[in-house]
């Protein structure tokens, strides 16, 4: 076996700084244009330069995506934002369609290709296919079994690489390839403006009775018939390990610092037990659960792993999250007084008892003794977003420290 990559999302830079330093092996970044997430806040190219040597200076590696399916128009686009590419540096670039991939290869012959799981990675004639043409890495199709990732591993050499996601949500779609959003919007899913249609409430209508809508009842519970549950691993690392995954990829380029923290921390910690002794993780599993737990969720299955899903792996009576944490800001320095100067992100008060989130796995508790605006002025509240605050907790406090308060 070797010890797998933790490969975590970042939507924005404050995120792949967040990302880098709970534990990622490597973050998946998208440029303004030519990625699947066009809501994400996304990288500007001095955002992305930045970003790329803040992960490099810490030995993290950057990827980014280059994965729409390409019409005509984009074509020379995509060559042009290769080019603008090269001050980046970036480690590889994730692709789906065979034209954008030859325009890679063209443009920055040094960088790595990733094939992404759009390109419909499902068998190993399809990673032979990729590897012949020069990709280091498949993502492969979230329809696969863990019995199939472990096939394909014993019929591709040694240096070819695959990468699976482990956590974060599940496409309705197959290989996450989705008309839905495109005929009901005009958002088409593959050129990155997906509205996820699949969360919504359907009914039935009958063709001669317009207006009149029929509910649909899988069971007593609901309606949200394409709604599925998040994917998580976590307790599953070793089982991942030994069939030969290389990446571990967490979905989420557009979650917030906090799930990105979360996560991350979760599954470096499970990895680095798992690769001390497998006594060592499974003493420590009740922990990654529970950590994983405190992340928004639209509750956890397993995917197709362990064989097709069933009924048990959709939520039927909603299409909310799971929410056990409010995310109230990261710690971006510490004055000479002790404060910690942050960006507010959700309200909190004086007086309130928060927690401490650290890179190291710690979780402390602190009362807010005290909160000043830029102007030295002392707050009661922080009813503002993204309002910068000096705030005096009464622990121990540091940069990159994430601040959440637990709901009751």
């Amino acid at each position: 076996m070797k010890k797998p990559e933790l490969l975590m999302p970042a939507g924005s830079l404050d995120v792949l700084k967040t990302a880098v330093v709970y534990g990622a092996d490597a973050v998946y970044i998208g440029g303004e244009a030519f990625g699947l997430r066009a809501k994400a806040h996304n990288f500007s190219l001095a955002d992305m330069r930045i970003g790329a040597a803040f992960a490099h200076s810490r030995g993290v590696k950057v990827y980014v995506t280059a994965n729409i399916l390409a019409h005509n128009q984009d074509l020379s686009g995509v060559e042009e934002y290769f080019h603008q590419l090269k001050d980046v540096k970036p480690d590889g670039l994730i692709i789906s369609d065979p034209g954008v991939f030859d325009l890679a290869r063209k443009v920055l012959p040094e960088v790595e290709v990733h094939i992404s799981t759009q390109a419909n990675n499902t068998n190993y004639g399809t990673y032979l296919f990729w590897h012949r043409l020069g990709a280091k890495r498949v993502v492969s199709a979230r329809e696969l079994s863990l019995e199939e990732i472990r096939q394909i591993r014993g019929q591709i050499p040694e240096d070819m690489e695959i990468e699976t996601f482990v956590h974060g949500a599940m496409c309705i779609s197959y290989s996450g390839r989705c008309l839905l959003s495109n005929f009901f919007t005009g958002r088409d899913a593959n050129q990155g403006a997906c509205t996820h249609p699949c969360r919504w409430k359907y009914a039935i209508m009958e063709e001669t009775r317009p207006g009149e809508y029929m509910p649909v009842y899988e069971n007593d519970r609901g309606t949200f018939i394409f709604n599925s549950k998040d994917l998580c691993m976590v307790e599953h690392i070793p089982r991942l390990c030994e069939a030969g995954i290389d990446s571990f990829k967490v979905e989420g380029r557009m979650k917030t610092a906090l799930y990105v923290a979360t996560v991350a921390r979760a599954y470096r910690r499970a990895i680095d037990d798992f690769w001390k002794g497998p006594e060592v993780f499974r003493e420590n599993l009740e922990w990654y659960k529970e950590e994983i737990g405190k992340c928004t969720n639209r509750e956890f299955t397993t995917g197709f792993f362990f064989g097709k899903p069933g009924s048990d792996a959709h939520i039927y009576a909603n299409s909310t999250y799971v929410k056990n944490y409010t995310y109230l800001g990261t710690v971006e320095s510490v004055d000479a007084r002790g404060l910690a100067c942050l960006e507010q992100k959700n309200k909190f008060s004086a007086g309130e008892t928060i927690e401490v989130m650290k890179p190291d796995g710690r979780n402390l508790t602190g009362i807010v003794k005290g909160i000043w605006n830029e102007d030295g002025e002392s707050q009661d509240s922080a009813p503002h977003a993204r309002q910068v605050l000096y705030v005096d907790l009464d622990t121990e406090i540091e940069e990159f420290d994430i601040l959440r308060r637990k709901e009751v």
